[in-house]
């Protein structure tokens, strides 16, 4: 399969924070919130949401097409991302902005409180994917994580012309991004990935209903945090798959975007959802128990032993058969 992986490429700052953020929060006093913490540590490591999404795509054995905007900073991380089974040749690269940046804080409690600065990202609004497609040929499948919004929906408009599935991930573009925006960016996917919050804000947005936000998709991925996750779809199809036991719990950033990682690599397999969604769990269970996105390594072997230990040997055959 030929996927394409559109969204951010980021530079991530990331801080620890030994308390608890609700033991600074006076009930009554939240709309005039002036809050200060001290960290304990803080990491630069690279992130961003679709590079995330690649290099564990990348990882996994397939080689995504990232699509992307990117600062005039971009070749060091360029050069990660290649080394990682990712290919990097379409991406766009700004000559006066810098790759974008995401500064978050996590308390002891994984509660995080985050900001993201675009940089180049808001060029990539300029992409378009018919001469990528030119290059690389036709997409089998196009992944639209958060990005430039414009051009979310601008990818979102081109899969619906041109009849290439799209998984629709609108996650920290949600807050962001009207409720006419949202209906125009997951109409008519194939896949929409959300976390619970983020379904709750689609329905308050877009005024739709679950059932109807169900209706516009093809499946719906919905991430449940510690409970693991749910494929659903209108004809019936339930999935609900539970998280491996982490060895530890060290930084929840990434998670969700591993998660992706892997349910699409799965899908590139061709294997079932229920597969597809247990190998997004598994990756986003290596990502949690690391410091930084892209930090998880793990061998063949130790990966089949820990999916058996989580799903099953049955399971986990299945699936060393595509691993490499």
């Amino acid at each position: 399969m030929k996927i394409g992986v559109a969204g951010s490429v980021g530079i991530d700052h990331l801080m620890v924070f030994s308390g608890k953020f609700t033991d600074s929060l006076v009930e009554g006093s939240l709309e005039k919130v002036s809050l200060s913490f001290l960290v304990d540590s803080m990491d630069v490591r690279r992130g961003g949401c679709a590079a995330n999404i690649a290099f564990g795509m990348g990882v996994l054995g397939l080689n995504p097409i990232l699509i992307a905007a990117v600062g005039k900073d971009w070749a060091d991380y360029d050069s990660w991302l290649s080394r990682h089974g990712v290919d990097t040749s379409q991406v766009l690269i700004s000559t006066t902005l810098h790759t974008a940046h995401f500064v978050v804080t996590t308390d002891q409690s994984l509660n995080q409180i985050a900001s993201f600065f675009p940089g180049a990202m808001s060029e990539a609004r300029n992409i378009e994917l018919p001469p990528i497609m030119d290059s690389v040929g036709r997409l089998d499948m196009m992944v639209i994580s958060p990005d430039d919004p414009a051009a979310m929906l601008n990818h979102s408009d081109v899969c619906r012309q041109l009849s290439i599935p799209f998984a629709a991930d609108p996650s920290q573009q949600m807050a962001r991004m009207t409720g006419e925006e949202i209906k125009a960016l997951i109409e008519g996917a194939t896949y929409l990935f959300l976390n619970e919050y983020e379904l709750a804000l689609a329905i308050q947005k877009t005024g739709w209903s679950d059932r109807e936000i169900l209706e516009k998709v093809k499946y719906r991925i919905v991430t449940l945090g510690s409970k693991g996750a749910k494929v659903e779809s209108t004809d019936g199809e339930l999935v609900h798959v539970g998280c491996p036991t982490e060895k530890s719990k060290k930084d929840p950033t990434g998670v969700g975007d591993s998660f992706r990682s892997g349910f699409i690599a799965g899908l590139s397999w061709g294997v079932s959802h229920e597969r597809c969604a247990q190998l997004g769990a598994m990756i986003a269970t290596y990502v949690i128990e690391t410091l930084g996105t892209q930090e998880y390594r793990f061998t063949k072997p130790e990966f089949v032993e820990r999916f058996a230990e989580a799903y099953g040997q049955e399971a986990a055959n299945e699936i060393a058969l595509h691993l490499k």
